[in-house]
């Protein structure tokens, strides 16, 4: 039974006796636009009232009741806003995955964010800013004004350009572009990954080795840059600073710097690129010029997207374990919404390694 006022004042009292005993199951209608809790009422033959009870799981419908507007629900597609689930209930159980671009790594990221929130009960909402991120340093804060609180409980933030941001939920970033904060952080160990890298060239063989860096205005590229050189110095190696040329971890500029390299009239018989977008550039650019890889040159990436499996040759690179940094990263997030206060790692820095593929070998003159 349900109590309903009436605009005078009065209190109506009706009886949920849900659907009649061998009624028809009906096909949902053809409803055009967002479907409404007055469209789901006429539909089960009950009351606004009654369909807002079931919605919000009040007392006062019967089991039966329950069941059928649950199906109807179901049938016709059904769905309270985003924003009017926060005002009830002050929660969305939606998290959000903020990136400035899709693109391979962020899209790897949002898989392993995927992977975190299965069977959490919570939904998941990708939001790009779009264009790129140099000319949109501090994309977060508009981002994050824009679904906090009415859209999402918190928000995973991919390669933020800024972390001294204030929200009104809980944020952890992926590898963020000024390095660890007081944001909570996820990251994979650049140094150790591109020493790694080089080490695999000059075992080899291989003492001519050209770099292809990123964005010197990011700490991930310092890094990695950071690490080509340590283990060039490791080996009794000088660093020629003619053998780097930047790439910023775009297209467009990683071809032009890889054109520069292979030109040079002793060109290098290895490149280590600071992303595999970078590689795949290097690998291009290769085979305009007729090289051979790796007969004539050895090319390493970084970071182990999918792609970089099926290059030609397929790729030898650093894997950062990218997939993971969502999922820790999401993982973190789910803790701090459910009232954690603080995390036991609030940094997390996650091992690279080396996997070996068919872009690299011997120079040829050690053969």
């Amino acid at each position: 039974m349900s109590l309903d006022r009436t605009r005078d004042g009065s209190v109506r009292g009706s009886i949920d006796v849900g659907p009649r005993a061998g009624a028809p199951v009906l096909e949902a209608p053809a409803l055009r636009g967002r479907v409404t809790m007055q469209q789901v009422a006429a539909e089960a033959g009950v009351s606004i009232s009654t369909v807002s009870k079931v919605i919000n799981g009040r007392y006062g419908v019967s089991t039966e009741t329950v069941d059928h507007v649950t199906r109807v629900i179901d049938r016709l597609g059904y769905e309270a806003s985003l924003v009017a689930r926060s005002l009830r209930n002050r929660r969305t159980n939606v998290i959000g995955v903020l990136v400035m671009d899709f693109e391979p790594f962020s899209t790897e990221v949002l898989k392993g964010v995927a992977d975190a929130i299965h069977g959490s009960g919570y939904e998941l909402i990708a939001y790009s800013a779009g264009g790129h991120i140099g000319a949109q340093v501090g994309w977060e804060r508009r981002s994050l004004s824009r679904l906090m609180g009415s859209l999402v409980d918190g928000a995973v933030l991919v390669t933020p350009t800024v972390t001294d941001v204030q929200t009104d939920g809980p944020v952890v970033a992926v590898d963020p572009h000024t390095g660890p904060s007081g944001m909570p952080c996820v990251t994979a160990d650049n140094l150790q990954g591109a020493r790694q890298g080089v080490e695999h060239l000059i075992a080899l063989g291989h003492t001519r080795i050209g770099m292809i860096t990123g964005r010197p205005d990011l700490v991930s590229a310092q890094q990695r840059e950071q690490g080509y050189r340590e283990a060039l110095a490791a080996a009794g190696l000088t660093v020629d600073e003619t053998m780097l040329r930047s790439g910023d971890f775009e297209a467009e500029p990683a071809r032009e710097a890889a054109r520069e390299l292979l030109a040079r009239r002793e060109p290098p018989t290895a490149v280590f690129a600071a992303n595999d977008l970078s590689a795949f550039m290097t690998l291009e650019v290769a085979a305009e010029l007729g090289l051979d890889v790796p007969g004539d040159l050895s090319v390493v990436g970084f970071d182990n997207v999918p792609e970089s499996a099926l290059a030609d040759p397929p790729l030898t690179t650093v894997q950062q374990p990218i997939r993971r940094m969502g999922e820790e990263a999401t993982t973190m997030l789910l803790a701090l919404i459910a009232g954690e206060e603080q995390l036991a790692d609030p940094h997390r820095v996650l091992d690279t390694s080396v996997v070996v593929r068919a872009s690299t070998a011997p120079p040829r003159q050690s053969r």
